[in-house]
């Protein structure tokens, strides 16, 4: 699994979570310090809290 950084540049909050990426603002503000092993274990979680969020990440065009 890719460790990149999930930004789709959406940006949007439900809550304390984006609904772009899935992340919690706590996890954006600190993804550049993370270990690649948390940066997995975020973006595990993140997929799931989109599912949850019923949103469907967009991906960033080229």
């Amino acid at each position: 699994m890719s460790t990149k950084d999930p930004c789709i540049s959406v940006c949007k909050f439900n809550e304390d979570i984006c609904i772009g990426c899935g992340r919690s603002k706590r996890e954006i503000k600190s993804w550049k310090k993370m270990e690649k092993g948390e940066k997995r274990s975020v973006l595990a979680e993140s997929a799931k809290r989109l599912i949850k969020l019923k949103a469907a990440g967009r991906r960033k065009k080229k």
